[in-house]
């Protein structure tokens, strides 16, 4: 555009050569018995400008309203190291409301000023923090994870921990669960951690409240390995045995598949259907191997809840 690569007929030739008048009769361009001289061409001033000063506006004031929301208090209050390298982050920031399956964007500046990384939030509405669960896989992860005293033995003292910005929270349709009676979850590998916020928040709502619209819940968990999310199988460890006390474990209908599993893995075969618990997880229902006849499940589920 600045260069005026884009040429167009001025605005002097168009006065004297009309386009829609002259297009058709080119061959006679500027012979001396027609009205069309041969049109004058120059180069466009440039427009993009006016396409991107109001993104770029608009790119401005989200940033601005970050950054003040970055400005905000948070304040770490537990910090909980799961087998596998998962860090597990409670936090507090004044004001903060969430629904469930929601995620928020985390900066932590002693790390890197820059950065914003978004997590999913693995805590309920219902509870007093906000919690997130993050795996250490790159190298803010483990910068995190080394500034949060992972590494080492002693417990580090709440002033020692690195401050945190928090924006967020922003929405999913994961909101949305508890408008329907029979709700089916299916989660993938790291794909579980919304219906944590989820299965927290039901259990909540439905023992201590006794107020949720839903009847039932179905949940799939496919897993290449369930080492890498084990706070997750505690999770639902936690949960089963709390709705068994209840008498409603009929309530939480759950189904694990290892989709992926060595030959010194395969033993569990042998031995899982003779356990009372489940050796990989630990939880009364047993692991499945492979991954779910979809046909079969929903149509199982469509007999079970006509309508």
């Amino acid at each position: 555009g600045v260069g005026r690569i884009v040429r167009g007929q001025t605005l002097e030739s168009v006065i004297v050569h009309d386009p829609i008048e002259c297009h058709s009769k080119f061959e006679t361009w500027g012979q001396n018995d027609t009205n069309c001289p041969v049109p004058v061409f120059a180069g466009n001033p440039p427009m993009t400008w006016k396409w991107v000063v109001g993104p770029m506006f608009l790119y401005v004031c989200e940033r601005l309203v970050r950054f003040y929301r970055s400005q905000q208090k948070v304040v770490i209050t537990k910090v909980v190291m799961h087998p596998s390298k998962t860090l597990e982050l409670q936090l507090k920031k004044k004001g903060f409301k969430m629904e469930v399956g929601q995620y928020v964007f985390i900066q932590c500046p002693s790390i890197s000023q820059l950065e914003w990384h978004p997590f999913t939030l693995t805590s309920a509405p219902e509870e007093d923090h906000f919690s997130v669960h993050i795996r250490i896989v790159g190298d803010w992860t483990q910068a995190l994870y080394t500034a949060c005293g992972g590494d080492k033995t002693v417990v580090l003292d709440a002033w020692t921990l690195p401050k945190m910005a928090i924006d967020g929270p922003f929405g999913t349709a994961s909101e949305d669960v508890f408008r329907y009676e029979v709700v089916m979850l299916v989660g993938a590998g790291i794909g579980v951690t919304p219906f944590a916020s989820v299965l927290k928040s039901v259990w909540y709502k439905h023992v201590q409240e006794n107020n949720v619209f839903t009847k039932k819940i179905y949940f799939y968990w496919l897993c290449p390995e369930t080492q890498a999310f084990e706070w997750f199988a505690d999770l639902l460890q936690s949960l089963e045995r709390q709705m068994t006390e209840k008498n409603m474990s009929d309530f939480l209908s759950y189904n694990i598949y290892l989709t992926r599993w060595k030959d010194a893995e395969a033993a569990h075969l042998r031995v899982q259907y003779e356990a009372e618990d489940d050796p990989i997880t630990g939880l009364k229902q047993k692991t499945r191997y492979g991954k779910p006849n979809w046909d079969n499940e929903f149509s199982a589920i469509a007999t079970q809840h006509p309508g």
